[in-house]
């Protein structure tokens, strides 16, 4: 894909990026953190711990945000991607990967790693490798899977979901949402999902379904698979993405004030 891949999705961004030391005392030092914001992040990295950075890069700087990963559906699922890439040797899921070897540098023990994590446990999350700093681009030693692409620059703003419009009338009597008493369009149960139902995109398409109804009918074609990459929709027949369904069913269900999570006591709770 192009230097123009990897499109914003609406809804939140939870990205894990690598911070490059380039402070010549420090030089070639690594970092892997995770974050809503990735330009207001480095700053807090380059303004020490008085800024909001972490202790283990305060005082170093300066860093440079040179690659991110993001695309997670959740910021549980970017935390936890966070804290295996940070210890590969103590995530079950990586055991398989070799221990760093001493004529390794770090930056290049961190792709090795990360190659490794977006063919394996993550192989199926709809993520974009994005390189900040095209002139630290390497080729990964095993290549990211197709669905996910290799972008190039800072992400794109994120689209966040337009807030419902006030109904015009205040006296007027509300009526009644037709769309969310219809079943669901595989199994024809009601849909009671607190999430709302996975609706096809496509414009013209009625598409409403359960998650697990449109999961277990994207399988039909990977029965040994627990997460679904992409399918066609049963109604219109187009080709969907998982991860695209997933965003635009969260789009605008959390607010902006609960992104605030960052960094380091997080991942200290999440082990792998």
């Amino acid at each position: 894909m192009g230097p123009e891949g990897g499109a914003a999705r609406p809804g939140c961004f939870f990205g894990v990026y690598l911070l490059y030391c380039l402070n010549p005392r420090h030089r070639g030092r690594v970092y892997v953190g995770f974050t809503v914001n990735p330009a207001r992040r480095v700053q807090q990295h380059n303004g020490g711990r008085r800024k909001g950075g972490a202790w283990r890069t305060s005082g170093r700087g300066p860093w440079e945000m040179v690659l991110i990963v993001h695309g997670f559906p959740s910021a549980v699922a970017a935390l936890r991607f966070e804290w295996a890439w940070q210890h590969p040797q103590a995530s079950r899921r990586l055991a398989h990967v070799a221990p760093r070897l001493r004529s390794e540098a770090a930056f290049a023990f961190h792709l090795r790693v990360l190659a490794h994590m977006l063919r394996g446990p993550w192989a199926r999350l709809p993520l974009t490798l994005r390189w900040l700093r095209a002139d630290f681009r390497q080729e990964l030693c095993l290549p990211p899977p197709p669905h996910v692409p290799v972008a190039f620059g800072p992400p794109p703003p994120r689209m966040l979901a337009p807030k419902r419009p006030a109904r015009p009338f205040a006296d007027t009597e509300p009526q009644p949402d037709q769309d969310a008493e219809a079943p669901c369009t595989l199994c024809a149960r009601a849909l009671q999902d607190e999430e709302g139902p996975l609706c096809c995109p496509h414009p013209g398409c009625s598409l409403r379904a359960h998650m697990t109804c449109l999961a277990d009918e994207f399988l039909q074609e990977e029965p040994g698979q627990l997460l679904p990459l992409e399918g066609r929709c049963p109604g219109c027949k187009n080709s969907l993405l998982w991860g695209d369904l997933i965003w635009l069913c969260r789009m605008g269900s959390e607010e902006e004030e609960n992104l605030e999570l960052e960094e380091e006591h997080w991942t200290d709770m999440l082990e792998i």
